[in-house]
């Protein structure tokens, strides 16, 4: 093949290249009505009776007429290549522009903004002081959620806590038996999933597997590491309807998100849970705390 002669679109060299062929279809023609014989020759490139041009019966001209014919079809051929290239350069630059758009940061509303303000972010505050600055900075007009986010020095890691005044939200619970399984496998398969918490007998965990690709990306098969399998799963249900909770790390990053109460929690309550999660996970093991509410800026708060 020959060299792919590559010009950006609108350029110099492509209005030369274009200038060129113009020529080149001029000579060919101005030669082609000069040629008044019955002598004929098939010019390359050309299709049927195209191919079959009155022409002089000199050798040479023949020959140079055919050349330049090879030669138009060439220029022609690498005009359709500079068009398509720079049609493909337009469609990446276009794609590049709409990823630019999407990458463009969120416009914060005018309360968020002001809400920024009110925080200094090279401080760490005690929780105390972060909570009752969280409750002059919560935007929202509902009784927002109360999280925790904990960087942790490795991942992997996970247990349970009681929160001494629950988390705030409702928690569904259902227990897998040998009562209730045939029915529960039923309404899983057809990705009916109505509930938070699984607990399973162990003589229905053989069974439970049958489910495992509805609940394991959900994080719902029971797993005897947070306590969702046991002989006495009611016992446990009423634990986890106490106020237990399971924690853990995100499955790729050393970070835990978890809720410890609500907005409508006074002071007291949401200290109290989070002394005890923060003692659950073990102080030495966090690198640092966020405390936020829901849609509400991020407070960094002391460990200890």
């Amino acid at each position: 093949m020959g060299k792919i002669r590559v010009a950006a679109l609108g350029s110099e060299e492509e209005k030369a290249l274009h200038q060129k062929q113009k020529v080149r279809r001029d000579e060919k023609k101005a030669r082609e009505s000069a040629s008044r014989s019955d002598h004929k020759v098939h010019i390359p490139g050309m299709k049927g009776g195209q191919r079959v041009k009155a022409i002089g019966t000199d050798e040479a001209e023949i020959e140079k007429l055919a050349k330049l014919a090879e030669e138009v079809e060439k220029d022609q051929a690498e005009g359709f290549k500079i068009e398509d290239l720079s049609q493909e350069a337009e469609k990446k630059e276009e794609s590049a522009s709409r990823r630019t758009k999407k990458a463009r940061a969120r416009i914060r509303s005018q309360r968020y903004k002001e809400a920024v303000i009110k925080i200094d972010h090279n401080k760490q505050y005690p929780v105390s002081d972060a909570l009752s600055l969280l409750r002059q900075i919560s935007l929202t007009r509902f009784d927002g959620s109360i999280e925790l986010h904990i960087n942790t020095i490795e991942k992997g890691l996970r247990g349970s806590v009681k929160l001494p005044y629950g988390s705030g939200k409702k928690v569904k619970i259902t227990i897998a038996d040998g009562s209730t399984i045939d029915k529960l496998l039923e309404k899983i398969e057809k990705g009916k999933i109505d509930f938070d918490i699984l607990i399973a007998h162990p003589q229905v965990m053989g069974k439970l597997a049958r489910v495992a690709k509805f609940l394991g990306p959900r994080g719902l098969m029971p797993n005897p590491k947070n306590g969702t399998i046991s002989t006495e799963p009611e016992k446990v249900a009423g634990k986890f309807k106490g106020g237990e909770i399971n924690w853990k790390t995100e499955s790729d990053f050393p970070i835990i998100h978890q809720v410890i109460g609500k907005l409508s929690f006074k002071d007291n309550m949401l200290l109290d849970n989070f002394k005890a999660l923060i003692k659950s996970i073990n102080p030495i093991k966090i690198k640092n705390i966020t405390l936020k509410s829901t849609m509400s800026p991020g407070i960094k708060v002391q460990i200890s």
